[in-house]
């Protein structure tokens, strides 16, 4: 039988445990009320400004259901704004706010820090391959989801 630190799902599991406790405390530190998954979410819209709830939920992997509570909390923050879609007035599209935009800039310092802390064990190299190998990996069982589930907010 395999040992349970030798199980690629536990091992990924752990570490997002310890990915979620690390950003909370860096950005806690630094003075900053967000989320990795509002995080997520407000650097993908500045990427992408215009997008819809959909498209955003599809680029960070979290489901409709719940990013719809995501972007909730995000507009009360003040950090995006929905607009409705001149192409398809039903649909709304999402912006940052200047005060969104502000806040992923000041922070962009303390998620640096995150990364380096989450891999601190790790050579430069081994931490070039880790990534590759995770994008290879989430790659391949992306083919195979069908839909994303989340784990908190």
């Amino acid at each position: 039988m395999m040992a349970l630190y030798e199980m690629p799902g536990h091992l990924i599991r752990r570490m997002n445990q310890i990915s979620v406790a690390t950003f909370q405390q860096e950005a806690q530190t630094a003075g900053f009320d967000l989320t990795p998954v509002q995080f997520a979410a407000i650097y993908a819209i500045a990427r992408n400004e215009g997008i819809d709830q959909a498209t955003l939920s599809s680029l960070i992997a979290y489901d409709r259901v719940t990013i719809g509570g995501v972007i909730d909390r995000l507009l009360t923050k003040g950090l995006v704004r929905r607009e409705v879609s001149e192409r398809d007035r039903r649909a709304r599209e999402l912006y940052l706010t200047e005060k969104g935009r502000d806040l992923l800039t000041a922070m962009m310092p303390a998620v640096q820090k995150v990364q380096e802390r989450m891999l601190e064990g790790l050579s430069a190299e081994e931490r070039d391959s880790l990534v590759a190998l995770l994008k290879k990996a989430t790659t391949g069982a992306n083919a195979g989801s069908f839909d994303t589930q989340s784990e908190g907010d």
